[in-house]
């Protein structure tokens, strides 16, 4: 992902060991599993939020259905053009 090999996160958490102990660790891995966790939630509720306003927002519903159409075109035109 980041370039990290096993090397590397070896290192990390050696020196993170040494900065925060062993008791201290677990500790905070949970910490931060529960802050993705609140994080992707987040997201979530975010994206749910918006497809509400899509459906109860007059004509918004109506325009995203026109520009998923429009994209298909697009799309099929694309093909054609690689087919040549």
């Amino acid at each position: 992902m980041f370039g990290l090999g096993t090397p590397e996160l070896i290192v990390i958490l050696g020196i993170a060991f040494l900065i925060f102990g062993g008791k201290k660790l677990p500790e905070i891995g949970s910490g931060l599993g529960k802050a993705i966790t609140s994080f992707k939630n987040g997201i979530n509720d975010v994206e749910e939020g918006g497809k509400e306003i899509i459906n109860d927002i007059p004509g918004v519903k109506e325009a995203v259905e026109v520009k998923a159409k429009v994209d298909q075109v697009k799309d099929l035109g694309n093909i054609k053009n690689i087919l040549k």
